[in-house]
């Protein structure tokens, strides 16, 4: 068994905290899941996860004017810098602070970075060969408080910042201090966001508060002042003071001097507030706002879950709609700003809305709380999710999108199956139901009671589709309904406590189910004997896969073993100890190290593959691990996360982080934030804001089920951070033969241009740039192709490579369905012009017989052609 799979997609969830990014052709949006980016395809309506993961939830992102660099910055300042085609991890850097903002100059040469009080500015990194890609430039300094919002200007000359301290401030990128900067004050709240308008003639400001101030210079746009200039504008100003009778002044309070460094007075420009505008939505705070220059619309995302979109300067509403009930985290705006994305970190909700045509491009949600179970579909396209927010959710495992979500449960999903035709999902809950529905109408068309409220923990359905079952929880009994009919069938009494898991053999129907009573019973579900083959082991059972031959079961334990029994024989023929495979972490809160502590040291999900000849197992800790069934060997361990922002992550803990009142990572400190809705306890009355004896949670990383596709090409698990999906790693490997330093981009272009195309070609193919390849054969005159490109090159491949083709035939599957979907598109296509020019071409002949006859030559040989037995060669090709 293959046992090389890699990370392919996570599809459960869509957006967790931080901004959204689109792409320059705003054709893609990127958006941060935890730690890891998700770049949805919106044209094409596709999704994928990048293999790359940030030690912790990625809280800012951005990405370079040409899509080459993207930086992704985690909560503790860690970033990631990416060459984002190619999805590979480039530099890792550390802004020593965590990072409220940062963006690429529109020229992309520089980065602006927020530094608790100050802005940095560094010089963007380029493609070169460098020790350091990131070099500090300049640091900006003047805010007294943390700096929230960094705004470049078009031509990349100034920048703008907003504040807690509920100013903004304008810097100047060049040297000459001419332009020694500007201070704009007048909020009562903190900024939440500044832009330059078009023309940069007008900055915009918006204050949380709900406030938007356009600011403007006295100087007709000229933002430095020479000495002719501010001499003559300061005798207007005394001229003005006379008049009114006041006297002149020694110096106004529009005009300050300070000396630069060359002993020069430059005027510093005094901005104005032009105008104050109020959006009044009921007293909603503003948490994300973003401004389109070319188009001067401005978006904004409120708490209440509201968003709008007003048209600047005049302040025209164009747009408001409330998409959610929790505030909306980030907004972004595409290149040509017809699309806004807007993220909701409460809810995972991630939307695309088209403001002109009033139509949503993406609508995406994951599930709001964990997700507890999931299951393939026969054909292995779908994945059926369950989760505690009593939700059922279909994904495409193509696309990586939902398209399909059914909220009749009122409790979480505890277990969820598949019908063998894959045209019926059956799903069991918490809230005492069991459902059935439809994936044609997309309807729940059946439902399931027992005749006392019962909370069901598992779910069966056997192999023909007419029956399904059901364990409880609490009555310790397994429930049998037709499907059909809906009506309950029978009561399997037996077990002396909660029904953990069920399952049908795939060959006999019979059924078994497994108990915290230590037990594994089988019952015959069809026939009349309702006694029952008991299997005893030595701890609490906690779930039951069969293999593909329905002769044997393995069942999990509480202890950490995986048991292997012959059905027939009734005997256990094989044990696994998986204890020290599935041990994880030391969680902040255990006064034990890991590997002393006996807790989660148990696989609660099993799945055989498909050919029976491993099993894969997960549980309450960070590893899926894959056991050979007959050798009883571990085969891989896969981590499915490294975000140290969940619990039970590291081995050992820091002790500089425990305190007399516990671990600092569970103590709430927002009795210190320095707004007032952040200090307010609204958890029990009395309590005073900053109470030590508070805690807050931290999601632990856990597995709670695992599945393998019917394939056997990739497996599922749905962990805490989502969906994951592993599969085997179709593409062809890049093999670097004979790449040395001189076999460069430029180096290739030039071997092209001096026309030796071979050398070229095998360049650009050692490369392994496709763009490259591409340009190269395109540039190469039919004259010096020794091999026709198309059938006969798929003919001399065939018969050079057949034989290392056939036996890596796996390995270059994708491959080979790629080029087979060409030619045959080649194929049609081709055949379509030849159909539609039979008569074109039968009347160019006759033409050409007429003309050869007028002047004299002898056409008797084309008279009596015959058109459908016109090949290639003849016309020439």
């Amino acid at each position: 068994m293959r046992s090389d799979f890699k990370f392919s997609n996570l599809c459960g969830t869509v957006y967790k905290t931080g901004n959204v990014l689109f792409t320059p052709d705003g054709n893609s949006l990127i958006s941060p899941v935890g730690n890891r980016v998700t770049v949805f395809d919106l044209v094409n309506n596709k999704s994928f996860t990048m293999p790359f993961e940030n030690r912790k939830d990625i809280v800012r992102m951005a990405l370079s004017p040409n899509a080459a660099l993207l930086i992704t910055i985690d909560e503790d300042g860690r970033a990631l810098l990416v060459n984002f085609p190619k999805q590979v991890v480039l530099h890792h850097h550390s802004f020593k602070a965590p990072v409220k903002d940062i963006a690429f100059s529109p020229d992309g040469r520089f980065i602006a970075v927020s530094h608790e009080k100050q802005v940095h500015i560094w010089k963007a990194p380029g493609f070169t060969l460098e020790f350091a890609p990131f070099v500090l430039h300049r640091v900006l300094t003047g805010h007294y408080d943390a700096v929230t919002s960094v705004s470049w200007s078009s031509d990349s000359k100034f920048l703008v910042t907003g504040s807690r301290d509920m100013t903004c401030r304008v810097y100047s990128m060049s040297l000459d201090n001419r332009f020694p900067g500007a201070v704009l004050t007048g909020h009562n709240d903190v900024v939440v966001g500044a832009w330059f308008a078009k023309d940069l003639a007008s900055i915009y400001t918006v204050g949380r508060d709900g406030a938007l101030y356009q600011w403007s210079i006295n100087n007709n746009g000229s933002w430095a002042v020479d000495d002719a200039q501010e001499e003559e504008q300061q005798e207007e100003e005394e001229e003005e003071e006379e008049e009114t009778g006041r006297g002149p002044r020694k110096q106004t309070s529009a005009v300050k001097r300070r000396k630069g460094d060359e002993g020069k007075k430059i005027r510093v420009q005094r901005w104005r507030s032009e105008k104050r505008h109020y959006f009044n939505q009921n007293h909603a705070k503003i948490v994300s706002a973003t401004f389109h220059a070319p188009s001067g619309l401005l978006s904004v995302g409120f708490d209440s879950g509201v968003f709008g979109i007003w048209e600047l300067p005049d302040f025209t509403n164009i747009h408001t709609l409330s998409i959610s009930h929790k505030k909306i985290n980030t907004v972004a705006v595409n290149a040509s700003g017809e699309w806004l994305a807007f993220g909701c970190s409460a809810l995972g909700q991630l939307l695309v809305w088209e403001w002109q045509s009033e139509s949503y491009v993406l609508k995406q949600q994951g599930h709001d709380h964990d997700m507890n179970c999931l299951t393939y579909s026969p054909d292995g396209q779908f994945i059926a999710t369950g989760g505690d927010d009593a939700k059922v959710k279909l994904w495409n495992t193509q696309t990586g999108f939902c398209f399909v979500t059914f909220t009749e449960h009122s409790g979480g999903i505890s277990a969820i199956e598949f019908a063998r035709r894959g045209q019926v999902v059956f799903s069991a809950s918490l809230d005492g139901t069991v459902r059935a529905f439809d994936l044609v109408r997309y309807r729940n068309f059946r439902t399931f009671t027992s005749p006392t409220p019962a909370q069901f923990s598992c779910l069966a359905v056997d192999p023909s589709g007419e029956i399904v079952c059901a364990g409880s929880f609490d009555t310790f009994e397994i429930f049998v309904w037709s499907v059909q009919t809906g009506r309950l069938l029978d009561i399997l009494p037996g077990h002396e406590g909660p029904v953990s898991s069920l399952a049908f053999s795939p060959t006999d129907g019979f059924l078994t189910s497994a108990s915290w009573d230590k037990t594994v019973r089988t019952w015959d579900v069809f026939g009349r004997d309702k006694q029952a083959d008991s299997f005893d082991h030595l701890s609490e059972v906690l779930t039951i896969a069969f293999a593909p031959d329905g002769k044997h079961f393995a069942a999990t334990t509480l202890s950490g073993q995986i048991c292997f029994w012959n059905l027939g024989l009734g005997k256990q023929v094989a044990t696994i100890e998986g204890r020290k495979d599935i041990s994880g972490g030391r969680s902040v809160a255990d006064r034990v190290t890991a590997d002393n502590s006996s807790a989660d040291k148990s696989f609660t999900s099993l799945c055989y593959t498909p050919d029976g000849a491993a099993v894969i197992a997960g549980g309450n800790s960070k590893y899926v691990c894959i056991y050979d069934v007959v050798s009883r060997s571990l085969i891989k361990k896969f981590q499915i996360s490294h975000n140290l922002s969940l619990d039970r992550m590291l081995e050992r803990l820091n002790s500089s982080n425990m305190t007399e009142a516990g671990p600092m990572g569970l103590i709430d400190q927002s009795g210190d934030a320095s707004d007032l809705e952040d200090r307010m306890d609204k958890s029990l009355p009395g309590v005073q804001s900053g109470d030590r004896s508070l805690r807050k949670t931290r999601p632990q990383a856990r597995t709670k089920d695992v599945r393998f596709a019917p394939t056997a090409r990739s497996w599922a698990a749905a962990t805490t951070e989502g969906l994951l999906i592993y599969s085997l790693d179709e593409r062809l490997a890049f093999d670097p033969f004979d790449l040395d330093m001189d076999i460069t981009p430029d180096s290739v272009r030039e071997t092209l241009a001096s026309q030796e195309y071979l050398r070229a070609l095998v360049m650009a193919f050692r490369l392994g740039e496709a763009d490259l390849v591409a340009h190269v054969a395109a540039a190469i005159p039919f004259a010096d192709v020794a091999l026709v490109f198309g059938l006969e090159w798929v003919t001399a491949v065939a018969r050079f490579h057949g034989r290392l083709l056939r036996d890596r035939h796996t390995e270059h599957a994708a491959a080979l369905r790629a080029v087979s979907k060409i030619l045959t598109r080649n194929y049609e296509d081709l055949g379509r012009v030849c159909a539609d020019n039979k008569y074109l071409v039968a009347y160019l002949v006759d033409r050409a017989a007429d003309a050869g006859s007028k002047d004299g030559v002898d056409a008797g040989a084309d008279e009596g052609m015959d058109v459908d037995g016109v090949d290639m060669a003849d016309m020439g090709l």
